[in-house]
């Protein structure tokens, strides 16, 4: 008879389950000693693509890979107990066919443990969206503002700007919860769009840079805490500025080493003088 550890982690079904009862909270991760930090506050944590653009400096999401993806997942899934654990399917990863995503899915959830992954599309991936589900591999969908088609939407820019466009991304999100997505990410949509959207499926929607009535919230870790640079989008709300509290550390380590005023080493371990 085989033994099996209590779950503590959230499920996706209870996720699921917040619809219209509890906000979800989420943010990014893609290192250990961030995750720990933030697992006992959230609901969701996400290894995004995003760590391509903050964690490695590159320009865009492109170009981050299946296996570098599932390593900082890794990291991210032993370093909690709580949060459920969302991974980004990276660009070229799943958008050849529905066999390609599966094959890619499964490898990232086996070699991180991940519990589901997220994918950028519309009504054109619903059926790969579905071809997952049906084997098991829950889905968090992402319509709207879709860094992965940044070369086609022609950068950032807020879309569903007007009802061509807001119908479409609807429809987007409608296609992915008929195939059996759990929710729905929204991003950079028109707040009246979000809402709708939001009051039109039965599954959670969770905004970023969408309307405060979608279900629950993700940011990204670094845009909130100051550690982006420049580069910090007009939705983001910062709640801390880690940025200089790291210098000043770093700063004063620097003074520390140059002045020589560390302990000596029988100081730190009880090492005798001979």
């Amino acid at each position: 008879m085989s033994v099996h550890a209590q779950v503590k982690r959230i499920s996706v079904p209870q996720l699921m389950g917040y619809k219209g009862q509890q906000k979800i909270v989420a943010l990014t991760a893609y290192s250990a000693p961030f995750a720990r930090l933030m697992d006992d506050a959230l609901d969701l944590i996400l290894i995004g693509d995003s760590t391509a653009m903050v964690g490695y400096g590159l320009p865009d999401t492109l170009s981050i890979t299946v296996d570098q993806l599932s390593a900082h997942a890794a990291a991210v899934v032993r370093s909690t107990s709580h949060a459920c654990i969302v991974v980004d399917m990276p660009f070229g990863s799943y958008q050849q066919s529905p066999q390609q995503a599966f094959a890619n899915a499964a490898k990232m959830l086996a070699a991180s443990g991940a519990d589901c992954v997220k994918m950028e599309g519309g009504i054109v991936l619903a059926d790969t969206t579905r071809f997952l589900v049906e084997r098991g591999i829950p889905v968090l969908a992402h319509v709207g503002l879709m860094p992965q088609y940044v070369n086609t939407m022609g950068g950032f820019k807020a879309q569903g700007m007007n009802d061509e466009a807001a119908e479409r991304i609807l429809q987007d999100a409608i296609a992915h919860e008929q195939a059996g997505a759990f929710g729905v990410v929204l991003e950079g949509v028109a707040e009246a769009l979000g809402r709708r959207i939001t009051e039109t499926l039965k599954i959670p929607t969770i905004g970023i840079g969408a309307s405060p009535a979608c279900d629950g919230q993700i940011l990204v870790t670094e845009d909130i805490l100051g550690l982006s640079g420049s580069r910090i989008p007009k939705f983001a709300r910062q709640y801390s500025d880690v940025a200089t509290v790291v210098r000043t550390a770093i700063e004063q380590y620097a003074s520390d080493v140059r002045e020589g005023s560390f302990p000596a080493l029988e100081n730190c371990f009880g090492v005798k003088k001979p």
